[in-house]
């Protein structure tokens, strides 16, 4: 919602801490919620992949129409907001995505992609309500030096989600995947390859209609609880940039989309494309991938709570995460895809299963991603006032990089038919990343001509 010209004193510490903590606790769980269902995807594509017969390109089209949602969505959804209010708005969001998952059951009965991928859409339509709602409610509840530890906590509930998601999936859905391998239902009639196929697709109608039930269930919860409007007339007051009329002469905000296109792009691919690309080397628990660069995610966030701003401002976590980014990227290119020596070294003592060198750098790319979300939401917001909503809907478009990126990773994985070398589009997300970590952030007017 737009903020209102009236000022308003600023909350002291005490009562900010207090009055934000129910709220806190009630995002938390949408946070978590929408984890879960981000984060399906990428078990969902290889899952599709088998089911509904695709290629890698075909299969990247999950990630297509669910991030593409926020792209046609975001602008429509806040203004939605400023009628509904934030609280109404996440309910009205919840409700969109319960029925998405409900034409999961449909699309799984009669395994038709396109039902699936509308599916899909409209659960990325309802994640973008609750997205342009939930982010600037979290910088706003409280200070915003603290802005990132913060979403950094959100942060972790939303990743646990993503750790939790591919193992309850695989355990509940990708059992006994090894029938389903290429070679055996190459050798099938084609009647009995149907048969089977449609036996593996119905696995999905029971998840999603627990998944829709538990919406609508928090839904009713999130109507019925003392959510509170956030209000940014405060940041208002006094403000060099009251004269600016348009978000778009907020250069920190615009270039902040850009880097936030990117970022989604590669954090997308790190977390949706490491199952397929597991397949393709062996790995047998390829389903279960996503959740490994949701671990690192949520250990990097966990660093994050405590030296952030404690001991780095987030600015330099930035910095470095965009470093670690270019990095681990050279290193998925040029490290081993067979040997397992790094895992067996560093962490054969989890007990977790081994996965080859370069699978490794794709899941520790989450270590390197999990900072810069929580860094680029206040840098990008600061000191737009009643622009916010405005300019949280424009970082919500930004999102559309998870549409774009894997999609590309595709086409090159499929057209050169070498999907380790086809991860070199992650060095141009980081690189950018960098620039707005080092200058971008920074500057506060556009040039202007002599």
């Amino acid at each position: 919602m737009e903020a209102s010209v009236t000022a308003r004193p600023k909350p002291t510490s005490s009562q900010a801490t207090k009055s934000s903590i129910v709220p806190m606790l009630i995002i938390g769980g949408l946070f978590f919620m929408f984890g879960f269902v981000t984060w399906l995807n990428g078990s969902l594509i290889p899952f599709l992949q088998i089911a509904c017969e695709l290629d890698h390109i075909e299969a990247y089209f999950v990630t297509l129409v669910f991030y593409i949602a926020y792209t046609v969505t975001a602008l429509p959804m806040a203004a939605v907001l400023k009628r509904t209010g934030y609280k109404n708005g996440l309910v009205l969001g919840l409700i969109v995505m319960a029925v998405g998952a409900l034409i999961f059951i449909p699309a799984a009965q009669t395994k038709i992609y396109g039902i699936f991928l509308t599916a899909l859409f409209i659960l990325g339509t309802g994640l973008t309500i609750l997205q342009t709602a939930a982010n600037p409610y979290i910088v706003l509840i409280g200070p915003r030096e603290t802005a990132a530890v913060r979403i950094s906590m959100m942060g972790i509930l939303n990743k646990s989600a993503g750790i939790i998601a591919p193992l309850v999936f695989t355990a509940y859905v990708l059992t006994d995947m090894s029938q389903f391998n290429e070679a055996r239902l190459a050798s099938l009639e084609v009647g009995q390859r149907m048969i089977e196929l449609q036996e593996l697709s119905s696995r999905l109608i029971t998840p999603y209609l627990i998944m829709a039930v538990m919406l609508i269930v928090l839904a009713i919860a999130i109507k019925a609880s003392p959510l509170p409007e956030p209000t940014t007339d405060y940041e208002q007051e006094g403000t060099e940039h009251d004269n600016k009329k348009s978000i778009l002469q907020f250069p920190q905000l615009i270039l902040g989309v850009i880097t936030l296109f990117f970022y989604i792009g590669a954090e997308v691919v790190a977390g949706d494309t490491i199952g397929l690309y597991g397949k393709q080397l062996g790995v047998t628990n390829f389903g279960e991938l996503t959740a490994y660069t949701m671990a690192f995610m949520v250990s990097a966030y966990i660093i994050g709570m405590i030296v952030i701003p404690r001991w780095i401002r987030q600015e330099t976590a930035l910095v470095i995460s965009a470093l670690l980014g270019l990095l681990f990227s050279l290193l998925i290119i040029t490290t081993s895809s067979s040997s397992t020596d790094i895992w067996d070294s560093l962490f054969a003592w989890t007990g977790v299963n081994a996965i080859p060198n370069t699978v490794l750098f794709v899941a520790l790319l989450g270590f390197a991603n999990a900072l810069v979300w929580p860094a680029i939401w206040p840098m990008a917001l600061k000191n737009l006032g009643k622009h916010t909503a405005s300019g949280s809907a424009l970082l919500i478009m930004g999102i559309s990089g998870g549409a774009i990126f894997p999609l590309i990773y595709g086409v090159l994985s499929e057209g050169s038919g070498n999907a380790q070398t086809s991860y070199w589009i992650m060095l141009p997300c980081y690189g950018f990343i960098l620039f707005y970590a080092l200058k971008g952030h920074k500057i506060k007017h556009w040039p202007t001509r002599k």
